[in-house]
């Protein structure tokens, strides 16, 4: 399987069923959210673009879309604070706005949804990971006024599960990503700094405490990190911040 999925599902339920048959093993957590927003796309009426939002201890990304409509709307919901895709993130409240043009719940975001020729929304909230205060929601952004009824709403919330499973996976993985990345960073961090503290010890005979102490008050004298005064000790052999003849770490 290549990832990809085949066009134009007739009715809601052709395409949660070519969801419901896709290998997850043969997909990356991206192209599965790609698939869901486009899939959504398709069978939702009033010719909508749609958006995955994915909120993280209150920061919002748009994760995936179907086009410049969505992300539009998307960030102009982050710039002003509110919503309704963080309304449905933040609270889990199925979120829907019947017609832009006359909602008095955000004004100011409705004012510019309907410049831009979105007349009616719905957002789905995504429950993620309580825990880690992860939330999100999928975003459906209607050309017409008063585009989803009953069925259309009850097609959209089945949706929902897919966006949920693939955008946990996906921020999971990047938090794995960041946390092997900052492992590794203070790996190298932690290596040159007691590079550095061999050639002090050697150099003024120190202990590893006093070699540290010195590479110390270097950092504060210089305003310079400590691993960067390290870093330049190894490499040129000039220690940083430490005027000639001045005190070099001795007791």
């Amino acid at each position: 399987m290549d990832g990809t999925y085949a066009p134009g599902p007739a009715t809601a339920t052709d395409a949660l069923k070519q969801l419901g048959g896709l290998s997850l093993r043969d997909l990356s957590m991206d192209t599965l959210l790609q698939t869901v927003a486009d899939l959504t796309r398709t069978v939702m009426p009033g010719n909508p673009d749609t958006s995955v939002l994915l909120l993280v201890k209150d920061r919002p990304t748009t994760v995936v879309s179907t086009g410049q409509l969505a992300v539009d709307l998307d960030e102009t919901q982050y710039a002003r604070g509110h919503g309704p895709c963080l309304h449905a993130a933040r609270t889990g409240e199925l979120t829907e706005i019947p017609d832009t043009r006359t909602d008095t719940r955000w004004p100011d975001y409705t004012r510019r949804a309907a410049e831009r020729g979105n007349l009616s929304s719905l957002s789905i909230p995504l429950l993620i990971d309580g825990e880690a205060q992860v939330t999100g929601a999928l975003n459906i952004y209607a050309r017409r006024p008063h585009a989803f009824d009953e069925a259309s709403r009850s097609a959209a919330t089945r949706f929902g599960p897919y966006a949920a499973v693939a955008a946990g996976n996906l921020h999971a993985y990047q938090a794995a990503r960041d946390m092997a990345d900052n492992l590794q960073a203070a790996l190298e961090s932690r290596a040159v700094i007691d590079q550095a503290k061999g050639v002090l010890m050697e150099r003024y005979k120190l202990t590893p405490d006093q070699a540290f102490q010195l590479l110390a008050r270097a950092s504060m004298h210089t305003n310079r990190k400590v691993r960067d005064i390290a870093d330049h000790l190894v490499h040129t052999g000039e220690l940083l911040g430490t005027p000639p003849g001045g005190d070099r770490g001795r007791r």
